[in-house]
């Protein structure tokens, strides 16, 4: 028959087993205390095996910090054609963005053209298809030029666009790039305006306003030509802005004939 002990029954029932000698719990087997004793000993008697000392590993040498800037530089000054400088991007390994995208995304229309788009960064869109604006906003982008006579398919020079971004590879979850993915990308860029040559650039959005003009605040930009590396550049709204503020489609209508107006001077 069972016993229940309270908290003091139990404490007295402990110290009665302590009295008795039982001062160590029981293990599942047997323990020779005699044997484990003798093995000390001998270990204890036993000479100390020689202590071999540790290789010195030689002195780690540090490299040189690689400055992104100065290598994307360095290898856009040397591609000598777009298809050298898409290569050289390729290759350019210093932009964490990279590493999580999908595709390099290049350019779109035709090189000639005398008016060259600059947006923002691929979508995720542009990362699977491999080009620029060929999402809603592309699509809105192709509708608002088109108004104009101008697309990225004509095969005329002077009513073709050529299309590219400040960024190749998508941001994470559509971010801003950071301004040290900006500063690193900036000379591909620069260079892929310079190989182009085209007569007008247009600069949409914050982001190739920060990387062409070194400003942001494309409200205020909007509409007013600058210049950007040597040749005329229209700042715009660009059409995801558009896609969300529907409203200011009229100011982007002025931009538009703006430019028209340029173009057939």
């Amino acid at each position: 028959m069972g016993m229940n002990l309270d908290w003091h029954g139990a404490l007295a029932a402990l110290d009665w087993q302590v009295d008795l000698g039982a001062t160590e719990a029981i293990a599942d087997a047997p323990v020779d205390r005699f044997a484990e004793s003798e093995a000390l000993a001998a270990r204890a008697a036993a000479p100390a095996a020689p202590v071999t000392p540790p290789v010195s590993a030689p002195p780690l040498v540090p490299l040189a910090d690689a400055d992104p800037v100065a290598e994307a530089q360095a290898a856009a000054n040397a591609a000598g054609t777009l298809e050298e400088l898409r290569d050289a991007m390729a290759a350019y390994e210093h932009c964490v963005l990279k590493g999580g995208a999908r595709s390099l995304v290049f350019a779109d229309g035709r090189p000639e053209a005398r008016v060259m788009i600059v947006g923002e960064a691929p979508g995720r869109d542009e990362d699977l298809q491999g080009l620029p604006f060929v999402g809603k906003a592309g699509q809105l982008l192709d509708r608002m030029f088109a108004a104009i006579g101008l697309g990225r398919a004509e095969p005329d020079p002077g009513r073709a666009l050529y299309i590219t971004n400040v960024l190749p590879w998508r941001p994470p979850q559509n971010r801003d790039p950071t301004p040290q993915e900006i500063a690193m990308l900036r000379p591909f860029l620069e260079r892929h305006i310079a190989l182009a040559d085209p007569a007008i650039l247009v600069v949409m959005g914050n982001i190739p306003c920060d990387a062409l003009l070194g400003r942001r605040g494309i409200t205020r930009l909007r509409g007013t030509w600058t210049e950007v590396l040597g040749r005329p550049a229209l700042p715009m709204f660009h059409p995801s802005f558009l896609l969300r503020q529907p409203a200011q489609k009229r100011h982007a209508w002025t931009d538009l004939l703006t430019l028209k107006d340029r173009l057939e001077a």
